[in-house]
C-alpha cells in the first residue's frame, strides 16, 4: 500500500532509485546534485525511516560526540545517531506514514541535504579524527 506511494514521492523529486525491495519495504536512493548517496528509505509501518551513513568513527572522542549532540539541537528535523555497533554515524529521520504527503517527504530529504551542505567540512574533519 505505502510502497508505491513512497516510490512516487521519490520519482516526483527526481531522485534515482538505486535499489528497491517491496517485500522488505526498502529503497536506496541518491541524487548527486543534493549530495545524497545511498540514502535508505525504509517502510516500517507505522513509520517511514530515512537513514544516511555519514562516516565511520575511527577514534572515539568526547569532542566528537559533544559536537554531534550540539548540532542535533540546531537541526529542525532528524538527527545524528550511531549504528547499533557504535562505529558509524548516520543521519536518521522518522515520520508517521499513515497520512504522509509529498511535502513531508520532501522536507525530510531537504533536511538531510541542508545538513550536508552546511556541515560538510565538519563531517569530513570528524571522519579523520
Amino acid at each position: 500500500m505505502y510502497f508505491s506511494k513512497i516510490e512516487n514521492f521519490i520519482s516526483n523529486i527526481g531522485y534515482d532509485i538505486f535499489y528497491k525491495d517491496e517485500k522488505e519495504g526498502v529503497f536506496i536512493i541518491q541524487n548527486e546534485l543534493d549530495g545524497i548517496h545511498n540514502l535508505i528509505v525504509g517502510i516500517a509501518n507505522p513509520i517511514l525511516i530515512f537513514e544516511q551513513y555519514l562516516f565511520t568513527i575511527s577514534n572515539e572522542s568526547m569532542e566528537l560526540f559533544k559536537s554531534l549532540l550540539i548540532k542535533n539541537r540546531d537541526m529542525i528535523h532528524g538527527g545524528f545517531a550511531l549504528t547499533e555497533d557504535g562505529k558509524k554515524v548516520i543521519f536518521r529521520y522518522t515520520l508517521q506514514i499513515s497520512n504522509i504527503d509529498q511535502n513531508e517527504f520532501d522536507a525530510a530529504i531537504n533536511s538531510l541535504s541542508l545538513l550536508i551542505s552546511e556541515y560538510y567540512n565538519q563531517l569530513i574533519n570528524f571522519s579523520k579524527l
